[in-house]
């Protein structure tokens, strides 16, 4: 399996070459990056040439890398009683100034906040890859739509503009498909605060439901790990 993604690795490397803004094999999976402005070359020889035979879109997926690579613990130093409790303010829903840090959209290795991701799988050759386009921008993040190579990806695209916000253009009919046609936001970025922005109600006096700001007041919860077994009972003197 090994060699065969590895040659894998390099048929994509010959055929596409300064292309590929990356190509790598990392625990036996194949993942490569391109841009967006030669995404829709791509896509089509990674279907069509006999050494790919990629027919097949499994999956389109969102991400927000707004908060890559950042950890709100202090990990670098553990008892027998676990780590520490949280130190930053960095996880979604924390407070403000998570929100602020997620919001401005600059992650810890320089890119793009907006990224679509596509799982390929090629049934004749037994193999699969993943392909990631990030957005240009991240204020209005765009990237092409796939829907002419694969008709499988109008509902995965559907989805990942839903919930992240991500254009696909020439998209022929892209809208919600999750959240209600009157939803404000995009609930997976990482902004998004988590009890959300409106909330619904039915009004009687009306006959339909009404959307109004959201009255829940937020809390902040920080986890604390408490083990009881034998090993942290007092022992009798």
């Amino acid at each position: 399996m090994a060699d065969a993604l590895q040659t894998l690795v390099e048929k994509l490397q010959a055929r596409f070459g300064a292309a590929l803004l990356e190509c790598r094999l990392d625990r036996d999976e194949v993942t490569i990056e391109i841009p967006p402005d030669q995404a829709i070359a791509i896509f089509t020889a990674l279907r069509d040439d006999s050494d790919f035979a990629f027919k097949q879109l499994m999956d389109v997926c969102g991400v927000d890398y707004s908060t890559y690579g950042d950890v709100e613990w202090a990990t670098n130093e553990s008892t027998e009683k676990g780590f520490s409790r949280g130190v930053e303010e960095r996880a979604t829903g924390r407070g403000a100034a998570a929100i602020r840090q997620a919001a401005a959209g600059q992650t810890a290795a320089g890119r793009n906040r907006f990224a679509a991701v596509y799982q390929l799988l090629s049934v004749p050759l037994n193999q699969r890859l993943r392909v990631r386009i990030f957005a240009l921008d991240d204020e209005l993040p765009v990237v092409p739509s796939v829907i002419a190579i694969w008709a499988s990806a109008n509902w995965y695209e559907r989805e990942a503009f839903d919930l992240y916000g991500i254009a696909f253009e020439g998209h022929p009919d892209l809208r919600r498909i999750l959240t209600d046609y009157g939803f404000v936001g995009h609930p997976f970025r990482k902004d998004f605060p988590l009890i959300g922005n409106v909330e619904m109600r039915y009004d009687p006096e009306r006959g339909r439901v009404v959307y109004e700001p959201v009255s829940i007041e937020p809390r902040v919860l920080v986890p604390r790990v408490i083990r009881k077994d034998n090993r942290y009972l007092s022992q009798p003197h």
